[in-house]
């Protein structure tokens, strides 16, 4: 059952010293701007910016009960605009603060309210250390402040872009005690930047780039971590891009921080933020002009949470965000939205009948919901229903419609992805919605521990083998954790080999293909103990690699996605994977590896088909490829690169082969590698054979081998044409050498005799053809008997 929300009014202002003038203030037609309520409860501020002229009015109005001095500030021209109105803790006492009023030229009053006095102003500073520094945006974190400040470049004819970058984020620390305030030294977090938006959540600050800001530097947040003086660059549309720890001042410039991550950031589009908020968890809400509502959590991950109304946006409506606990409340053209924040469920819709809202923080109520309006304070609950141990009726089918959703826009296939099919196939993955429901279920201890099963059993039971294997990961983690040094490595090898097999008989996917990366970049030797175990790699007795995985794993091994497929972000293909890892491990295996994969490759898939792995670049290319990145090559690498060419067989290889083994002037090997492969094709015999004639007409290297060179000579091969390969690949000399040269390098008629003779006595083609006529007995044959 859906829980009923009701709003009630808990103040209609009489509980306020002055209450009459709190209820005229709100409803003159100058609306305020700004509401803000003291982290005590016991005081509300009302901040004016649109009185005509822009003359800025700020009243604070306090509970019965509460006595002392109010405040009330009016500020005239030439005043700078107002920029800031911040609730810093004060570390005098537990609980106290004070509160900061920061103008755009950097000037600061600090305002303290005590009990039977009233409002004191105990100090005005200077934030900024530029006279000509003017602030853009101001937030405040515990006891700092944290500011967006403009630098104006010193030269009034500087470029454009050097005008773009002349902001600098900077913090400082504001210490209220006995003597006084207290500023801290300016600490320059970020210089040399554009204009940014500075948002504090409890541990971090968000930098949100304004809208004038260049569309080359608008397509990215950046977070800074005030503890680890670190600055994080997320993009909403990639996540986390680059983290770097800002150790001097050199390292805040804005350029060199984007210098690593340049290529990344070139190709996300600009950020679409219509309003962005903080919320109490400490993320960061943003809300797009189409009206999608996320969450950018401090480490730079998003996340989608609702859609609200695209057509009040585009009338111009402004939207208010505030979050209470796990709720997440949105006001938009007088309708207030509450979702929950973990399922991103829509929970109530409640048209508004008062005009103008704030919302309010709820000093020591995080699920309370409170507004204020013109008519009184209000407050949003939730009544719970009659029978709160059922759970609602649609909260089984919800998640299994998300995980619908989830697999639907990954899949191929043109049919509809339904419950049922999703039930039936034991592919359900719904992470975030199942822990909202377990962490929901598990958080009621005053329920007896068998509620869990008959509340959801429906779901628990669909999920039982993910549950089991989520079960067995944490209790390997626990042994990891117990167990002694020596023990840790076996207990990595054996995830390791339970995640690689996992991924191996699931469907392949860019992200599965990232995993499986990052598995033999964190864990080779484990990974490649997995890759043997998985296509149950062996030796025979004859010493030869056997493999006997699955045609399915095959399948994944070599008909997954290939480079041109994965692009190019650094993610290498299963294929390259495994060679690199033999490459590794046991680079002697990697050509017969691949000679594995062609024989497979020869019965699953038709000669020369494009579906196929050969269809597109060659098994054998694909392994040189990674032999060739290799840093640093040396003899055995050499001899690597021969075998993984001959081994494919493949006359192109085999050819380069041959000449990568005549430049190493390898003369033994040459001819055996000619006498092995001229057996394959006549073709190939022939570029061999004619290779060889060449080399052999322009040294002696290959005397000492006639005797087993000669018998390669094609059948075609005239004497013609043996002559003519020779004279065109003799050594050219400054003098025409004598008929009968002395010198040893020299060609001569005697080498060449035993081929020549050999073709001239070989029987011609015709010769072939009449042999058996003119072998006849009797020629002409007689002449057939006559019929009388």
């Amino acid at each position: 059952m859906k829980p009923a929300g009701t709003l009630r009014r808990v103040s209609d202002f009489s509980d306020f010293s002055r209450g009459h003038g709190l209820r005229e203030l709100l409803c003159q037609a100058g609306q305020p701007s700004h509401v803000r309520i003291s982290p005590d409860g016991q005081h509300l501020l009302v901040l004016q910016k649109s009185r005509p002229p822009p003359l800025p009015r700020l009243v604070a109005f306090q509970r019965h009960g509460i006595a002392g001095a109010d405040l009330e500030r009016n500020w005239q021209p030439p005043q700078p605009a107002l920029v800031g109105l911040l609730f810093l803790q004060s570390p005098a006492a537990p609980g106290s603060w004070v509160l900061a009023i920061v103008w755009e030229h950097g000037r600061t009053e600090v305002w303290h309210f005590v009990v039977a006095v009233g409002w004191q102003l105990l100090q005005t500073l200077e934030l900024c250390q530029g006279a000509r520094a003017r602030i853009v945006s101001v937030c405040s974190q515990g006891t700092s402040l944290v500011w967006c400040e403009e630098r104006p470049p010193l030269d009034a004819h500087s470029g454009v872009s050097k005008c773009a970058f002349r902001f600098c984020v900077c913090s400082r620390a504001l210490e209220v005690g006995e003597q006084g305030v207290q500023l801290g030294t300016v600490r320059i977090v970020l210089h040399n930047s554009p204009e940014y938006q500075v948002l504090a959540s409890p541990k971090h600050i968000f930098l949100v780039p304004a809208a004038a800001s260049f569309a080359t530097t608008s397509k990215f947040l950046l977070i800074w971590h005030p503890e680890k003086a670190k600055l994080t660059i997320a993009a909403p549309s990639a996540g986390f891009v680059h983290s770097k720890v800002l150790r001097s001042s050199s390292e805040s410039d804005f350029r060199k921080l984007l210098l690593g991550s340049v290529g990344v950031l070139a190709g996300l589009a600009p950020l679409d933020i219509h309003t962005s908020a903080v919320s109490s968890s400490g993320g960061l809400l943003l809300v797009s002009t189409e009206g999608a509502v996320s969450m950018v959590e401090p480490d730079g991950t998003q996340r989608h949470v609702f859609d609200l109304e695209e057509a009040a946006l585009a009338r111009g409506s402004p939207v208010q965000l505030k979050t209470f606990g796990s709720i997440l409340a949105c006001v938009l053209a007088g309708v207030l939205y509450l979702v929950n924040l973990n399922s991103g469920r829509l929970i109530e819709k409640k048209i508004l009948s008062m005009k103008e809202m704030h919302f309010l923080e709820s000093p020591g109520e995080e699920d309370s919901i409170q507004l204020i309006t013109q008519t009184g304070i209000y407050s949003f609950s939730f009544s719970k229903p009659e029978d709160s141990s059922r759970p609602e009726p649609c909260l089984v089918d919800m998640v299994f419609e998300e995980a619908c959703r989830y697999y639907q826009r990954r899949s191929l296939s043109s049919s509809k992805l339904t419950v049922e099919k999703l039930k039936k196939g034991g592919v359900f993955q719904a992470p975030v919605a199942l822990a909202a429901i377990l962490q929901h279920s598990l958080c009621q201890k005053q329920k007896p521990a068998r509620d869990l099963q008959d509340t959801y059993a429906k779901l628990l039971s669909t999920m039982s083998l993910e549950l089991q294997s989520y079960m067995s990961l944490e209790l390997l983690k626990t042994c990891v954790v117990c167990a002694p040094e020596s023990e840790v490595e076996s207990y990595c090898e054996e995830l390791v080999e339970q995640e690689v097999s996992r991924v191996l008989h699931s469907d392949m996917d860019k992200d599965s293909l990232a995993y499986l990366n990052s598995i033999f970049a964190s864990f080779p030797k484990a990974a490649w103990k997995a890759t043997r175990s998985c296509l149950q790699l062996q030796q025979n007795g004859d010493g030869l690699l056997v493999a006997r995985a699955t045609p399915e794993v095959w399948k994944k091994v070599l008909g997954g996605l290939q480079q041109d497929e994965v692009g190019q972000n650094g993610v290498a293909p299963l294929f390259e994977l495994i060679c690199s890892s033999f490459l590794r491990f046991k680079p002697k295996w990697l050509p017969s590896f691949v000679e594995l994969t062609q024989q497979y490759i020869s019965i699953s898939w038709a000669y020369s088909s494009k579906e196929g792995p050969e269809g597109r670049v060659p098994l054998y290319k694909r392994a040189l490829g990674v032999l060739a990145r290799k840093s640093k090559r040396s003899e055995a690498d050499e001899e690597l690169e021969l075998e993984l060419l001959l081994c494919s067989k493949r006359p192109k290889a085999v050819l380069q082969a041959l000449h990568l083994l005549i430049r190493l002037k390898r003369w033994q090997r040459v001819v055996e590698v000619a006498e092995k492969f001229s057996k394959l094709s006549p073709l190939l015999n022939k570029e061999i054979f004619t290779t060889l004639l060449a080399e052999f007409a322009q040294h002696r290297e290959l005397d000492p081998y006639l005797a087993v060179l000669w018998p390669l000579c094609p059948a075609e091969l005239t004497a013609s044409d043996i002559l003519t390969v020779v004279l065109q690949h003799l050594p050219r000399s400054q003098e025409d050498p004598a008929p009968f040269s002395s010198e040893a390098s020299q060609l001569t008629v005697g080498l060449l005799k035993p081929l020549l003779q050999r073709v001239v006595q070989r029987p011609c083609a015709q010769d072939e053809m009449y042999s058996d006529a003119l072998q006849s007995p009797t020629f002409p044959p007689p002449a057939p008997p006559r019929e009388h």
